[in-house]
C-alpha cells in the first residue's frame, strides 16, 4: 500500500489532468453546462421527498421540512458513490487507449472518476447547503465529524471503483450487474429513510458501508448529533481495507490488462 501511495503522489499531476478532462467532456457542449452536477441528486431526492409523502398520506403523519433535508443530504452523498461507481467502473475501457500505449499507474484511472464525481458532489453539496439555509436547516459543532464522515465515503466509492473496473475488464458482463446492484441498491440502503425504522435489525442494515455513512451523515448535519461511533469507526475501517484489498488484486491483475483489451 504505501508503494501504491508513492505512486500516485509522483503521477499526481496525471491524475489532476485526467480529473478535469472527465469534468469537462461531461459538460463540454452542454446547455445546461455544471446544472447537471445536480440533475441526479435532485432527481433522486424527488423520488425520495414523494415516497415520503406517499407515506404520510398513508400513515396519517405530516412530511416536515426535516425529512426533506434528510433526503436531500443523503441523496446528494448516494448520487456520488452511484456515479463514481458507474463511471469508474468502465474507465479503462473507455481509456483502453492509454493503457495499451503508456505506462502509469492504471488505479488513476478510476480514481479520476471518483474525484471527478467528487467535484459533481461538492457542487450539488452546495446547492443542499443553499436549500437548508433557506429553509432554517441550521448548523451545530456536529459538522466538525463532516471530515472523517467524508473521507469513509470516498475511501467505500474508490474501493469499489478500482475494484470493479479491474473485475470489469476481464469479465465484460459486470457492467451489467454493476448497473443492476446500483439501480436497486437504494432499496436496501438507508437513503429514502432511516434505519431507525428497523429497530432490532438496524445492524444488519448498518452492514452496508452505505448505510453506515449515511447515516452518520444524517446524525452530524441534519439531526446535530454526533455519529454512532462504533458505526463510523466500521465504514472508516471498512474503506481502508477495501481500498488495500482493492489496490492488491488491481496490482496483481495489471500485467494482463493490455491483453484483455
Amino acid at each position: 500500500m504505501p508503494a501504491i501511495l508513492k505512486e500516485f503522489l509522483h503521477y499526481r499531476e496525471l491524475l489532476y489532468m485526467l480529473t478535469w478532462k472527465e469534468i469537462k467532456v461531461r459538460y463540454k457542449q452542454s446547455v445546461m453546462g455544471f446544472l447537471w452536477a445536480i440533475f441526479m441528486p435532485v432527481l433522486i431526492v424527488s423520488a425520495g421527498i414523494m415516497m415520503k409523502a406517499s407515506f404520510s398520506f398513508t400513515t396519517g403523519r405530516h412530511i416536515n421540512m426535516q425529512d426533506v433535508i434528510s433526503v436531500s443530504v443523503k441523496g446528494v452523498a448516494w448520487a456520488f458513490f452511484v456515479g463514481a461507481v458507474r463511471f469508474g467502473s468502465n474507465s479503462l475501457i473507455a481509456n483502453n487507449n492509454l493503457v495499451t500505449k503508456i505506462y502509469f499507474p492504471r488505479e488513476i484511472l478510476p480514481m479520476a472518476s471518483v474525484l471527478a464525481n467528487f467535484f459533481d458532489f461538492m457542487v450539488a453539496a452546495v446547492f443542499v447547503t443553499s436549500v437548508m439555509a433557506f429553509t432554517g436547516g441550521g448548523a451545530s459543532f456536529h459538522l466538525f465529524w463532516l471530515p472523517l464522515i467524508l473521507l469513509a465515503l470516498v475511501m467505500i466509492t474508490a474501493s469499489f471503483a478500482v475494484l470493479l473496473a479491474c473485475a470489469n475488464l476481464f469479465f465484460r458482463d459486470v457492467k451489467y450487474i454493476v448497473e443492476v446492484v446500483l439501480t436497486y441498491g437504494i432499496l436496501f440502503t438507508p437513503v429514502f429513510y432511516s434505519a431507525e425504522m428497523f429497530g432490532r435489525w438496524k445492524p444488519l442494515l448498518l452492514l452496508n458501508p452505505m448505510g453506515a455513512v449515511l447515516e452518520a451523515l444524517d446524525s452530524a448535519v441534519v439531526l446535530h448529533r454526533a455519529p454512532d461511533p462504533l458505526w463510523l469507526c466500521y465504514a472508516v475501517l471498512f474503506g481502508v481495507l477495501g481500498l488495500i484489498v482493492a489496490g492488491s488484486v488491481f496490482k496483481k491483475a495489471e500485467p494482463l490488462f493490455a491483453q484483455e483489451i
